[in-house]
C-alpha cells in the first residue's frame, strides 16, 4: 500500500453537499472516507453510494452493538451497501460478532459471488471491532464502565482475540495497543488506528493519542484522521503532509 492508502478520512459533517466536496477534494489523497453516525444519520445510506460514485471508497463506522439477530440485520444491509469496511462494538460480546460475520456472508452468497472469490462489486466488508474508545482513559475504565483490576491494554487486546476467534477482520484500537493486538492477533489481522494527531496538531477530545508517523511504526494497517485535515486550510496539502510523514516512517 501507499501512505495515502493507510489514511481513512473521517467525514464529520451533517450534510451531502460538505461530504461530497470534501471526497472530491480529497479523493485523489486518502485511501478511503469514514461515514459515522453524526453523516449517515444525518443524511442516510444513499451517502455511501454517492462517495462510491466519485471514486472513494467508503468506510461505515455505525459502531453496532444490540442482540445477535438485530445487528446481523444491520450488517446485511451495511454489506448491500459495497462499502469496504464496517464497525461494531467488540462489547457486544461473541455471539452478537458471529451473527454480523454470518449476515455478511450470508449476503455474498445471496448476491451470487461464491465466498472467497470476492469481486469488486461483490466483496465481503471487512467486520471491524471496536475495543475501548481512544476518549476513554484507566480511570473512566474503572469507574464509568465498571471494568476494574485490568489495565485498557490487556481489555483491548482480550477484546480483539475475543473478536477475531468470532469472525471479525481486524479492530480499531488506540495506538497503546497496535503491538499488543497484533502479537496476540497476527500479521493478516486489520488493525485501524484514531486518535491520530500530526505533531503540528492539538490533541482535541481524544486522550490516548500518537503521530501518524508513530501509528505506522508500530504496525497500523490504516489510520483515521478527520480534523487535521478537514479543518486545515488547504485540506489537500495537509493530506499529503501526513502520508509523506508516513512515507518517511516506513523506512
Amino acid at each position: 500500500m501507499q501512505a495515502k492508502d493507510r489514511i481513512i478520512l473521517a467525514l464529520d459533517v451533517d450534510e451531502t453537499a460538505e461530504a461530497t466536496l470534501l471526497v472530491q477534494q480529497l479523493a485523489a489523497h486518502v485511501g478511503t472516507f469514514k461515514v459515522g453516525m453524526q453523516l449517515f444519520n444525518s443524511v442516510g445510506p444513499d451517502i455511501v453510494r454517492r462517495i462510491q460514485d466519485l471514486g472513494g471508497r467508503v468506510f461505515v463506522d455505525l459502531k453496532l452493538h444490540d442482540i445477535p439477530n438485530s445487528v446481523a440485520g444491520a450488517a446485511r444491509a451495511i454489506a448491500r451497501l459495497g462499502c469496504f469496511m464496517y464497525t461494531v462494538h467488540a462489547a457486544g460480546g461473541s455471539s452478537m460478532i458471529q451473527a454480523a460475520a454470518s449476515a455478511a456472508r450470508d449476503w455474498q452468497h445471496e448476491s451470487g459471488q461464491p465466498t472467497g472469490e470476492p469481486s469488486a462489486t461483490h466483496q465481503a466488508p471487512i467486520m471491524l471491532a471496536v475495543t475501548v474508545l481512544t476518549s476513554i482513559d484507566q480511570h473512566q475504565l474503572e469507574q464509568g464502565l465498571l471494568i476494574k483490576g485490568m489495565p485498557i491494554r490487556e481489555v483491548a487486546v482480550r477484546m480483539a482475540k475475543m473478536a477475531q476467534i468470532a469472525g471479525a477482520g481486524g479492530v480499531i484500537c488506540s495506538p497503546h495497543e497496535i503491538a499488543a493486538v497484533r502479537d496476540t492477533c497476527g500479521p493478516d489481522f486489520v488493525i485501524v488506528t484514531p486518535g491520530i494527531r500530526p505533531v503540528w496538531y492539538g490533541s482535541n477530545d481524544q486522550r490516548r493519542i500518537t503521530t501518524p508517523a508513530d501509528a505506522v511504526r508500530l504496525g497500523a494497517d490504516y489510520i483515521v484522521i478527520g480534523r487535521p485535515i478537514t479543518r486545515a486550510p488547504h485540506p489537500a496539502s495537509a493530506a499529503i503532509r501526513i502520508a509523506e510523514e508516513m512515507e518517511d516512517a516506513a523506512y
